[in-house]
Protein backbone atom coordinates (compact mmCIF):
# COMPACT_ATOMS: atom_id res chain seq x y z
CA UNK A 1 0.00 0.00 0.00
CA UNK A 2 1.20 2.95 -0.77
CA UNK A 3 0.50 6.48 1.21
CA UNK A 4 2.00 8.66 -1.63
CA UNK A 5 -1.27 10.47 -2.17
CA UNK A 6 -3.21 9.87 0.88
CA UNK A 7 -3.25 13.46 1.93
CA UNK A 8 -3.60 14.80 -1.82
CA UNK A 9 -2.52 17.91 -3.09
CA UNK A 10 -2.94 20.88 -0.96
CA UNK A 11 -5.85 22.81 -2.18
CA UNK A 12 -7.21 26.40 -1.11
CA UNK A 13 -5.48 28.62 1.25
CA UNK A 14 -3.54 26.41 3.36
CA UNK A 15 -0.01 26.31 2.63
CA UNK A 16 2.13 23.08 2.85
CA UNK A 17 5.15 23.06 5.90
CA UNK A 18 7.90 23.89 3.58
CA UNK A 19 6.37 27.29 2.35
CA UNK A 20 5.47 28.24 5.69
CA UNK A 21 8.92 27.58 6.53
CA UNK A 22 10.15 29.74 3.64
CA UNK A 23 7.87 32.18 4.30
CA UNK A 24 9.37 32.87 8.08
CA UNK A 25 12.40 32.93 7.04
CA UNK A 26 12.13 35.54 4.35
CA UNK A 27 10.66 37.41 7.35
CA UNK A 28 13.11 37.37 10.08
CA UNK A 29 15.92 39.45 10.85
CA UNK A 30 19.33 38.38 9.39
CA UNK A 31 22.09 40.12 11.15
CA UNK A 32 23.35 43.44 12.57
CA UNK A 33 24.24 46.06 10.11
CA UNK A 34 25.44 49.03 11.60
CA UNK A 35 25.15 50.40 14.76
CA UNK A 36 25.40 53.97 15.52
CA UNK A 37 27.74 55.85 17.83
CA UNK A 38 26.79 59.66 18.42
CA UNK A 39 29.97 62.56 17.76
CA UNK A 40 30.20 66.12 18.16
CA UNK A 41 32.38 66.47 14.88
CA UNK A 42 32.18 63.76 11.88
CA UNK A 43 35.38 64.58 10.87
CA UNK A 44 37.33 64.31 14.27
CA UNK A 45 35.30 61.22 14.54
CA UNK A 46 36.61 59.36 11.04
CA UNK A 47 40.34 60.59 12.68
CA UNK A 48 39.93 58.86 15.53
CA UNK A 49 38.69 55.08 14.07
CA UNK A 50 40.22 55.32 11.17
CA UNK A 51 43.38 56.82 12.06
CA UNK A 52 43.93 55.49 15.66
CA UNK A 53 42.17 52.12 15.44
CA UNK A 54 42.60 51.54 12.08
CA UNK A 55 39.56 51.09 10.55
CA UNK A 56 37.96 51.58 6.94
CA UNK A 57 35.77 53.91 5.67
CA UNK A 58 32.81 52.46 4.16
CA UNK A 59 30.92 55.22 3.56
CA UNK A 60 30.92 59.00 3.56
CA UNK A 61 27.78 60.96 2.08
CA UNK A 62 25.89 64.02 2.97
CA UNK A 63 22.60 63.22 4.29
CA UNK A 64 20.29 66.36 5.15
CA UNK A 65 17.90 64.25 7.57
CA UNK A 66 20.80 64.16 10.24
CA UNK A 67 22.47 67.23 9.43
CA UNK A 68 25.71 66.08 8.94
CA UNK A 69 26.98 62.94 6.60
CA UNK A 70 26.21 59.45 6.84
CA UNK A 71 29.70 57.74 7.68
CA UNK A 72 30.18 54.15 8.17
CA UNK A 73 33.78 52.42 9.33
CA UNK A 74 34.52 48.95 9.80
CA UNK A 75 37.02 46.52 10.76
CA UNK A 76 38.34 45.43 6.89
CA UNK A 77 36.37 42.25 6.63
CA UNK A 78 33.40 42.79 9.06
CA UNK A 79 29.93 42.82 8.10
CA UNK A 80 28.99 44.93 10.97
CA UNK A 81 29.95 48.62 10.37
CA UNK A 82 29.95 51.90 13.00
CA UNK A 83 27.95 54.74 11.98
CA UNK A 84 29.33 58.36 12.90
CA UNK A 85 26.46 60.28 12.97
CA UNK A 86 26.11 63.60 14.67
CA UNK A 87 24.95 64.00 18.24
CA UNK A 88 24.67 65.93 20.89
CA UNK A 89 24.29 63.52 23.59
CA UNK A 90 27.70 61.71 23.36
CA UNK A 91 29.87 60.75 26.09
CA UNK A 92 27.75 57.58 26.16
CA UNK A 93 29.28 53.21 26.89
CA UNK A 94 28.38 52.56 23.13
CA UNK A 95 27.93 48.59 24.53
CA UNK A 96 30.32 47.99 21.10
CA UNK A 97 32.57 45.18 21.76
CA UNK A 98 35.65 45.20 19.39
CA UNK A 99 37.49 41.94 18.70
CA UNK A 100 41.48 41.88 18.21
CA UNK A 101 44.31 39.11 18.12
CA UNK A 102 46.89 40.72 20.24
CA UNK A 103 44.45 42.94 23.00
CA UNK A 104 47.61 43.57 25.56
CA UNK A 105 49.32 44.86 22.03
CA UNK A 106 46.42 46.47 21.26
CA UNK A 107 46.09 48.01 24.54
CA UNK A 108 49.65 49.07 24.61
CA UNK A 109 49.66 50.97 21.10
CA UNK A 110 46.51 53.21 21.71
CA UNK A 111 48.20 53.91 25.03
CA UNK A 112 51.17 55.00 23.38
CA UNK A 113 49.08 57.30 21.31
CA UNK A 114 47.38 58.85 24.18
CA UNK A 115 44.31 57.76 23.89
CA UNK A 116 41.93 56.89 27.00
CA UNK A 117 42.52 53.30 28.11
CA UNK A 118 41.10 51.50 30.99
CA UNK A 119 43.46 49.15 32.47
CA UNK A 120 44.18 45.75 30.57
CA UNK A 121 42.22 42.86 32.04
CA UNK A 122 43.36 39.78 32.16
CA UNK A 123 41.15 37.08 34.24
CA UNK A 124 41.75 33.65 33.84
CA UNK A 125 39.09 31.79 31.91
CA UNK A 126 38.41 35.05 30.31
CA UNK A 127 39.77 36.68 26.82
CA UNK A 128 42.11 40.02 27.66
CA UNK A 129 40.04 43.04 27.33
CA UNK A 130 39.73 46.68 27.73
CA UNK A 131 37.55 50.10 27.64
CA UNK A 132 38.50 52.77 25.62
CA UNK A 133 37.00 56.23 24.90
CA UNK A 134 36.76 58.14 21.58
CA UNK A 135 37.33 61.73 21.20
CA UNK A 136 33.75 62.47 22.21
CA UNK A 137 34.10 60.31 25.48
CA UNK A 138 32.09 56.93 23.82
CA UNK A 139 32.72 54.04 25.71
CA UNK A 140 34.29 50.61 23.38
CA UNK A 141 35.56 47.67 24.74
CA UNK A 142 38.21 45.94 22.88
CA UNK A 143 38.05 41.93 23.73
CA UNK A 144 40.46 38.86 22.22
Amino acid sequence: MSFAGAAGPHRGNHHSRENTVTEQDQARITGIGTVAVPVSDQDRAVEFYVGVLGLEKRMDVPLEQIGGRWITVAPAGAETSIALIPGESTGVDTGIRLSAGDVPAVHARLKEQGVDVSDLLQWPGVPPMFTLRDRDDNALVIVG
